[in-house]
């Protein structure tokens, strides 16, 4: 069930001062590295309930009169087409769709920067496409022996034969469509710029994740581990800021290691290093927004077990190695949980069980857990979801919600006109059905105003599910794992 254990009002006003501060720190210029996703982070949502998806950028918003920024893409990603995984587009359209997402907030994007420049074909091309579009492109290129070779990256040779990008306001922030963008080699090579044309410009970086001051094995912490099993990134005590000042805080392993090569190039560039511990780099104020730690741990606790079934999943699909599922196992076991935890697994597996086909549960806002199988006319998501809206709603369970006058010709146009094998309705061919219906009929029209009651609510299917089916259960805001076995033999499943 869901409760509130984020104060995100909060969050958005100490995150927006405490950026603020640091601008003032470096006298009025600071390349602030995004980590994370800034829109639609529904990861934090999901282990801070009370944290609103576009929370970051909101908060960039009450400082979009200060802030520019600038979008990095790694030019062998556009080459490779590399894909999102949670969005399913390229990495160069996801470039074009944020740019449209920070001009829907007022925010002005200044440039793009290719990093890793090689002359690659693709990325050629789309520095022309961009640069058609009215955008300002930059070119970054490989440093050899990156970044350890300090006096290479620190010279003419380095980061000095990389293009300089203009920028015009005190906050930059330096973003990317996915990791491995060059982010922060963006920062530091401006920084470099900035320092031989006289600037003062400085460094700091925001990733919600691990929060630093709260417990290393907290279940937000080790959530975000299982996030990034397939990064194999570690939460550990961050022993610079704990010789520096004697206080334990939490980082990971990527950014520890790192940051003896980032203090002295930090060094090199500005003649000393404003940061004793990578936990100082940080602007994060998230953990101090958590008002209920007990919500928040059962939250995280419940997304530990979806990725979980996430690895699952990817591993049968051949997209993950099989040892990130031993890691999720093992992050599992430090949490103190197992699938059990998670009541809509039992119910969707015993209906599957019971009835020898594929099956879904929910887990309601009240607690109620209704389950469905598959029939004749819908899906087992689409019989599910009229059945979750008839109980919300308070509709006995033999009214019929979708006329057969409202589903014959959906049918109809699917396998006859469409060539589609399948008559049974996909969720979103069912909600248009429910639509339909509302306009003549009461309880339909009932039905479909309990939809955004769904929020939040638990589903656990017995089979891999349709792109079509997830895809509404995500706008849906419904949280959703299935197990890792496909309805049918096939070898293709589209």
């Amino acid at each position: 069930m869901f409760k509130v254990g984020f104060d995100n009002d909060a969050y958005l006003r100490t995150q927006s001062e405490k950026i603020a501060e640091r601008i003032a720190k470096f006298g009025g210029k600071l390349y602030l590295e995004f980590g994370g996703k800034l829109f639609d982070d529904h990861h934090a949502s999901r282990v801070l309930p009370g944290f609103a998806p576009d929370s970051k950028i909101r908060m960039l918003e009450k400082l979009k009169d200060k802030a520019e920024v600038i979008i990095a893409i790694n030019a062998g990603d556009i080459e490779k087409n590399k894909v999102r995984g949670d969005l399913g587009i390229t990495y160069d359209q996801d470039v074009l769709r944020l740019i449209d997402a920070f001009r829907g907030y007022g925010l002005f994007v200044s440039s793009v920067v290719l990093t890793r420049w090689q002359e690659q074909p693709s990325a050629v091309a789309y520095q022309k496409k961009l640069e058609g579009l009215g955008l300002k492109v930059y070119r970054h290129y490989p440093i050899a022996g990156y970044p350890s070779n300090i006096p290479l990256v620190v010279s003419d040779d380095g980061y000095g034969k990389n293009e300089f990008v203009e920028t015009s306001r005190e906050l930059v922030v330096v973003t990317a469509p996915g990791p491995g963008s060059g982010k922060m080699a963006v920062c530091l090579s401006q920084i470099y710029h900035e320092n031989k044309r006289g600037v003062k410009a400085g460094y700091a970086k925001f990733e919600t994740f691990p929060i630093w001051n709260i417990p290393l094995k907290h279940p937000v912490n080790l959530a975000y581990e299982a996030a990034t099993a397939d990064l194999n990134d570690v939460n550990m005590i961050d022993p610079f800021h704990l010789e520096a000042y004697g206080q334990t805080t939490i980082n990971y392993n990527r950014d520890v290691e790192i940051f003896p090569v980032l203090n002295a190039l930090f060094t090199r560039i500005l003649g000393e290093s404003p940061y004793k511990s990578p936990t100082d780099m940080g602007v994060n104020m998230a953990g101090n927004c958590i008002i209920d730690d007990d919500a928040v741990c059962a939250a995280a606790k419940q997304e530990i077990i979806r990725r979980y079934y996430n690895t699952l999943c990817d591993v049968r699909k051949g997209n993950a190695d099989k040892d990130q599922i031993y890691k999720q196992e093992l992050i599992m076991e430090q949490a103190q949980i197992s699938t059990a935890d998670r009541p809509v697994i039992a119910a969707a597996n015993q209906k599957a069980e019971l009835t020898g086909g594929p099956a879904i549960a929910i887990e309601l806002n009240d607690g109620a857990i209704i389950s469905a199988k598959t029939s004749s006319l819908l899906g087992a998501c689409s019989a599910m979801l009229l059945d979750a809206l008839k109980h919300l709603a308070g509709i006995p369970d033999e009214v019929r919600l979708l006329s057969p006058m409202v589903i014959e010709p959906i049918q109809n146009l699917k396998t006859k006109q469409l060539g589609h094998k399948n008559p049974r309705l996909h969720m979103d061919e069912a909600l248009v059905a429910l639509s339909v219906c509302a306009l003549t009929d009461y309880n339909a029209k009932i039905a479909l105003e309990k939809l955004p009651e769904l929020r939040h609510c638990e589903v656990h299917a017995s089979v891999i599910l349709s792109q079509v089916d997830v895809g509404v259960f995500r706008r849906l805001g419904v949280n959703l794992t299935t197990e890792p076995n496909y309805q049918s033999g096939n070898l293709y499943h589209g």
